[in-house]
């Protein structure tokens, strides 16, 4: 059963700071891909994917992200945002790349949800960490 109780101001705030972490890196990210600057192209490579899916994977990023920041859609961007973090661990397993770039997508999975938590009461009802 959903209550209708308040986020107090301080975990509000709280949350938009931490899901502002996220959600600059990932649109810095997104508008990257959008530019296909050679550090980008390079990495592509270098992770298996053709030049080709940039563009595309920065629209994807950008628009999830984007859905993210719209406190209405918020919960519909942090699962997306989520599948395609999971993305990035398995690419980064697959290729076998170091410990911090498989991690780094969770850290960022973690940042994403830990600020949704915080900063709406639905999301904190479906998971309750915290005494009521």
């Amino acid at each position: 059963m959903m209550t209708n109780r308040r986020v107090s101001n301080w975990t509000l705030r709280a949350g938009y700071i931490l899901s502002a972490i996220p959600v600059l890196f990932l649109l810095m990210d997104g508008i990257m891909k959008l530019f296909r600057p050679a550090v980008v192209v390079d990495a592509t490579r270098e992770l298996g994917y053709s030049e080709s899916v940039i563009v595309p994977l920065g629209i994807l990023l950008t628009a999830c992200t984007v859905l993210y920041a719209i406190p209405r859609t918020a919960v519909l961007g942090a699962v997306l945002l989520t599948g395609y973090l999971g993305g990035a661990v398995a690419t980064h397993v697959r290729v076998g790349g170091p410990v911090f770039s498989v991690i780094f997508p969770l850290i960022v999975g973690l940042f994403v949800w830990g600020g949704l938590y915080l900063r709406d009461a639905r999301v904190a009802d479906l998971l309750p960490l915290r005494r009521k």
